[in-house]
C-alpha cells in the first residue's frame, strides 16, 4: 500500500510533463509530413515511417520497460528514459536525411517508452490510496492534452519556425522534468533485486509485437490475404505461442501470466483495448469527411477535431474522483454506455451536417471516453500487486498503443472495403462521392458500436459475478453468526 508523500503534486507535475512530451510526440509529427517530404526530398511511403517507427517502438518496448522498472527501480528507469528522449529529440531535429530521422525517431521512442510505461505506476505508488483515482484521472487528462495539443502545436511551430523545432521544443521541457524527478521523486526500490531479466521473453514479445504491427500496417496497402501479411501473421502466432511457453517456464518471467487470472485485470484491460480500437479507427476518418465532404480547411478541421480530446481533459480528473467515492465499476459502465450511444448517434451524420451539429454528435464520444478511462485504469492498476505495478502499467500503455494501431489498420481496411462496395469498383477515398463516403462512415459507426456493446456486456457480466460473490459472502457470514446469536 502506498503512503502519502509530501511532494506528491511536484511528483505529479514532473511525471506529467514527461508524459505530455511523450504523448505530443506521438501526433505532432503528423502535421509536419508534407514539410518533411519536401525538405528531405523523399516520398510519402517513406516519410510516413517517421510516425510509424515511433509508434512501433512504443508498442514493442512498452512491456519490457515496465518489467525493467519493477526489477531495477522505477525512478532509475524513468530517469534514463528522460535522458534518452531528450538526447534523441535533439538528434531528430538535426537529422540530415529521412532515414536518419526514422532511426532517431525509433530511438526517441525507446526513451518515450520508459516514460510512458512507468509514469502512471510512479503516480500510483507516490500518491495515497484514497486519492489514487484523482491522480490517475489527472494523468489521463494530461495524456489527453498531449493528444489534443500535438497537431495544433505542430501547426503553430511549422507556421513560425522550421519542422526541426517540433523536436527541439522537447529539450527545455525534458530538462526541467529531469531536474524535478531527480530532486523530488522517491527511489522506489523493488522488493526483489536478485531477479534476472528475461531476455528470451523480451525477444519473443518484441518479435510478437513487431510482426503484428507490421502485418496491420501492410494490410492497408497489400490486403489481408497477401503473402507478406499472411507470412507475418503466421510468424506472429508462432512468436506469441513461444512467448507464452517461455513465460510459463522462466524462473523470473518478464510477464507474470498469473495477472490474467484476475478477471478484474484481464477483462478491464480487454475492454480498454476495444475502446481505443474504435476511437482510433473513427478519428482516422473524420478529417477525410471534414475535408472531402464538408470542404473545411486544415485550421477549421484542427479546431473541430480538438473537441473530443479536450473533453477528456476536463472530465478525466472528475471521473477519477467519482471512482474514488462511488467505485470504479459503476462509473466505467456509465462511460461505456455513453460511448455506445455516441456511435449510434454518429449515424445521423450526413452530407448536410453543419460543423456545430457535427460537434454535438461527436462530443458524447469524448465524454464517454473521459468517464470510462480513469475508473477503468484505476481498476486495472488496483488489481496488480505492488511489485508488478510497472508491468501492469506497461501492459496498460501497450494496450492503448496497440489499440490505436489496430484501429487505424483494421477499421481503415474495413472502411476501404465498404467504400469500394458502395462505389461498385476499386476507388480511393479522395475520388469517392460525398454520399459514398458518408454511407461507408455509417458502417464504420455500426461496427464500432458492436465492438463497444460487446465490451459493455463483458463488463456487465463481470459486475454481476462480483455482486453475486459479495452476496454469497454476506449470506455465509450471516449464517455463521446465527448460532452465536442463539
Amino acid at each position: 500500500m502506498s503512503e502519502p508523500h509530501t511532494h506528491k503534486w511536484l511528483i505529479l507535475f514532473a511525471v506529467g510533463s514527461a508524459l505530455l512530451m511523450g504523448t505530443v510526440d506521438g501526433s505532432i509529427v503528423n502535421v509536419a509530413l508534407p514539410s518533411l517530404t519536401t525538405d528531405l526530398h523523399t516520398q510519402f511511403h517513406i516519410v510516413q515511417w517517421a510516425v510509424l517507427s515511433f509508434l512501433m517502438g512504443l508498442t514493442v518496448l512498452m512491456l519490457m520497460a515496465g518489467r525493467l522498472g519493477d526489477m531495477v527501480g522505477k525512478k532509475r528507469v524513468f530517469t534514463i528514459g528522460l535522458i534518452v528522449f531528450v538526447l534523441f529529440s535533439g538528434l531528430c531535429g538535426f537529422s540530415p536525411g529521412i532515414y536518419w530521422l526514422i532511426i532517431f525517431r525509433f530511438l526517441q521512442a525507446v526513451g518515450a517508452t520508459m516514460i510512458v510505461a512507468l509514469g502512471v505506476a510512479i503516480i500510483t505508488e507516490a500518491w495515497p490510496v484514497e486519492e489514487r483515482g484523482k491522480a490517475i484521472g489527472i494523468s489521463a487528462g494530461i495524456i489527453s492534452i498531449g493528444a489534443a495539443a500535438g497537431p495544433a502545436l505542430g501547426g503553430f511551430i511549422l507556421h513560425a519556425l522550421s519542422w526541426r523545432w517540433i523536436f527541439f521544443v522537447n529539450i527545455p521541457i525534458g530538462l526541467l522534468s529531469l531536474v524535478l524527478v531527480r530532486i523530488y521523486l522517491p527511489d522506489f526500490r523493488p522488493k526483489d533485486q536478485a531477479e534476472n531479466f528475461d531476455f528470451l521473453g523480451a525477444f519473443f514479445i518484441g518479435l510478437t509485437m513487431l510482426t503484428f504491427v507490421l502485418a496491420m500496417t501492410l494490410t492497408q496497402t497489400q490486403g489481408l490475404y497477401s503473402k507478406p501479411v499472411v507470412s507475418l501473421l503466421i510468424l506472429f502466432a508462432i512468436a506469441l505461442l513461444s512467448f507464452i511457453w517461455v513465460e510459463n517456464h522462466a524462473a523470473h518471467p518478464m510477464l507474470d501470466l498469473s495477472l490474467f487470472r484476475d478477471s478484474g485485470f484481464s477483462l478491464n484491460l480487454l475492454t480498454g483495448f476495444t475502446t481505443f480500437v474504435c476511437i482510433s479507427g473513427i478519428l482516422l476518418l473524420f478529417p477525410f469527411y471534414l475535408q472531402l465532404v464538408k470542404r473545411m480547411d486544415q485550421q477549421q478541421i484542427g479546431l473541430v477535431m480538438s473537441v473530443v480530446p479536450l473533453s477528456l481533459v476536463v472530465l478525466g480528473p472528475i471521473s477519477g474522483i467519482l471512482a474514488d467515492r462511488m467505485g470504479t465499476r459503476s462509473i466505467s459502465l456509465i462511460g461505456l454506455a455513453t460511448i455506445l450511444a455516441s456511435y449510434i448517434a454518429m449515424t445521423r451524420i450526413t452530407v448536410f451536417t453543419t460543423p456545430a451539429h457535427f460537434i454535438l454528435l461527436t462530443l458524447p464520444n469524448g465524454l464517454g471516453m473521459a468517464i470510462f478511462q480513469s475508473p477503468n485504469n484505476t481498476a486495472i492498476m488496483g488489481s496488480a500487486p505492488r511489485n508488478r505495478l510497472g508491468v501492469a502499467n506497461g501492459m496498460l500503455s501497450m494496450s492503448r498503443t496497440l489499440g490505436q494501431l489496430a484501429g487505424v489498420s483494421l477499421l481503415g481496411a474495413f472502411f476501404s472495403c465498404r467504400l469500394q462496395s458502395y462505389a461498385g469498383n476499386a476507388i480511393d477515398v479522395t475520388a469517392a462521392s460525398s454520399g459514398t463516403i458518408v454511407r461507408a462512415l455509417h458502417d464504420q459507426f455500426h461496427l464500432a458500436a458492436a465492438l463497444v456493446a460487446a465490451g459493455a456486456l463483458v463488463a456487465l457480466w463481470q459486475t454481476r459475478n462480483e455482486w453475486k460473490r459479495k452476496s454469497d459472502k454476506s449470506t455465509e457470514q450471516t449464517e455463521k453468526a446465527m448460532p452465536s446469536l442463539e
